[in-house]
């Protein structure tokens, strides 16, 4: 991994960005730093003449219409490449035999699409059958062994850098200390989710040393690993990580309820066993009752989308306590930052 060095001499061009867990504390401010700079002082031809493309394999909205906006506010160009959709279907797996309706194979076109462009973002969701193989990342480090151009991770199967960045710049803003409390709590949807989302936001949090606490009923206990990653993180920043199934307990004292819906693991990839998990949990929807034991201007952050009165009601998301369009304009910001070290 080629990480930016810190000053003295100047930070060098970041190669890779794919999770903040390859990064150091210190860097991550650096990054944050300069994501203030360029608001406060635009450079609308840092990138002239640069080109970003941007790969979907899966769905997005913020992810990529601020890639894009990013990348034009500094005077470069982008592409999207959502394949089935206008372009040949992709096929990911490893020794298949293509006889289905995927056309041509990641391993020829990603390094294609490589050689378009100056920097290259890929978004590529977990398959959702086996915990394990998803912890491992398999698919993202074909894509990163396939590239040899710098690279974004515009969520994988177990992370979401971006998203985490802008999340830790909202906190920021708010000027919640680093030593707040920070509840990730599980909410409600009606099918199982990617844990890509809780896994980065519970790190960042750790590596900004807050009090984190996980709030989550019984059978969606993040993995150990990620669990363990966070706990390690934290120790180093003076913060704390805790999980807990008591809604009261965890939101004592709370500075920043973080909402977000995940599968569960302890079923993980069977959906039938899920749905039935999941069914007798339709009161874990936010509502503002649940601020009962926080500080009174505790906050409310969401990756968004967000199904109202599902994972959160009307009366909380409309209310004072939401930060969610702060933090989705924030990704504007970072990802600024983002490709600014990298191609500037």
């Amino acid at each position: 991994m080629d990480l930016p060095p810190l000053r003295p001499g100047g930070p060098k061009r970041m190669r890779r960005f794919l999770s903040l867990a390859d990064f150091e504390r210190a860097q991550i401010l650096d990054l944050l730093a300069l994501a203030q700079k360029l608001q406060d002082k635009p450079e609308p031809r840092a990138l002239r003449g640069k080109v970003l493309g941007l790969l979907f394999l899966n769905p997005s909205l913020r992810t990529l219409a601020s890639f894009q906006s990013g990348m034009a506010h500094l005077g470069g160009n982008s592409f999207v490449i959502t394949p089935g959709q206008g372009t040949w279907g992709l096929e990911t797996r490893n020794n298949v035999v293509m006889d289905g309706t995927a056309a041509e194979h990641i391993r020829e076109a990603l390094p294609v699409l490589a050689s378009y462009c100056d920097a290259l973002g890929v978004r590529a969701f977990a398959e959702g059958k086996n915990l394990l193989e998803d912890l491992s990342e398999p698919l993202f480090s074909t894509i990163d062994q396939l590239c040899d151009k710098p690279l974004i991770n515009l969520e994988s199967a177990m992370n979401h850098p971006a998203q985490a960045l802008c999340d830790w710049r909202t906190l920021d803003e708010l000027k919640i200390a680093s030593g707040g409390k920070f509840v990730l709590t599980w909410v409600y949807h009606p099918k199982a989710l990617p844990l890509a989302v809780p896994s980065a936001t519970l790190h960042m949090a750790a590596m900004r040393g807050m009090e984190v606490v996980v709030l989550r009923p019984e059978g969606f206990a993040l993995p150990p690993t990620v669990m363990g990653k966070a706990r390690v993180a934290a120790k180093s920043s003076g913060g704390a990580v805790t999980e807990t199934s008591d809604r009261t307990l965890a939101l004592k004292g709370a500075h920043v309820l973080y909402a977000k819906e995940w599968g569960s693991t302890t079923h993980y990839g069977a959906p039938e066993a899920d749905a039935k998990l999941r069914a007798e949990l339709q009161d874990w929807c936010v509502r503002e009752n649940w601020f009962a034991n926080a500080f009174a201007d505790a906050k409310l952050m969401h990756c968004l989308p967000v199904r109202r009165n599902v994972a959160v009601a009307d009366e909380v998301l409309d209310g004072p306590r939401a930060v969610v369009q702060r933090q989705a304009f924030n990704r504007l910001v970072v990802q600024m930052a983002i490709l600014h070290r990298m191609l500037a």
